[in-house]
């Protein structure tokens, strides 16, 4: 398993806004998980996302950086992500936004606790005028997006049921939102969001990228 430590040495990253570099820095060398894993490293146990109200389940700066490149590259100005937690890759999306000269991030996320967080990140970063955070179920709060989506992240909670994943449903409901050459990315490899996606008939290219040493975008 990757170390969760930040290293001593300053965070180097594609934005260069020292304000947003430090609250990312921050947010970093906080980063905690909980004793057990959290739900992923333990699939067969039960588990409700408010038992983690205090905890971030966050992607990581290089992440982060390879989502601002891409939206910065394509001139992004309307993005959505799944689920914001407690804002790191909505600081991500909201300096990509600025900094292509104005756009919005949509984000969802379901526990308030984490809501209040993330906005008190994006107001210590100075980009709370680029991200709008929808709390409750992303099923509902992401069904009208405001118009054509260049760039969706899809990194929610994973369901412990035996229904289709929370990735896939919120995916079949944003793909219709999303423009033409628009980019998709998911943290947790889903295998029904990933047979969605690598199905030719649904219209999308598919790759899978290395990252965090043994984590993959896909």
């Amino acid at each position: 398993m990757p170390t969760e430590t930040m290293q001593s040495e300053t965070l180097k990253s594609t934005i260069r806004d020292p304000r947003v570099v430090a609250v990312i820095e921050r947010m970093q060398a906080e980063r905690r998980r909980p004793p057990t894993g959290g739900p992923r490293e333990n699939p067969e146990d039960s588990h409700n996302p408010f038992d983690y109200s205090d905890i971030g389940f966050s992607i990581h700066p290089e992440q982060g950086d390879l989502i601002y490149m891409l939206c910065r590259g394509m001139r992004a100005t309307r993005v959505v992500e799944f689920a914001t937690s407690v804002g790191m890759s909505t600081l991500y999306f909201a300096a990509a936004m600025r900094d292509n000269g104005g756009g919005k991030v949509i984000g969802s996320e379901l526990v308030p606790a984490k809501v209040a967080t993330a906005k008190r990140n994006l107001v210590e970063a100075g980009l709370a005028d680029y991200a709008e955070i929808r709390e409750g179920d992303a099923r509902q709060t992401l069904r009208d997006l405001g118009g054509p989506v260049d760039f969706a992240l899809i990194d929610g909670w994973p369901l412990d049921d035996e229904g289709p994943s929370l990735a896939l449903q919120v995916i079949k409901m944003v793909a219709p939102q999303l423009r033409l050459g628009g980019y998709v990315m998911n943290d947790n490899a889903e295998p029904d969001f990933l047979d969605f996606i690598r199905d030719p008939q649904n219209g999308f290219l598919s790759v899978t990228l290395p990252q965090k040493g043994d984590r993959v975008f896909g």
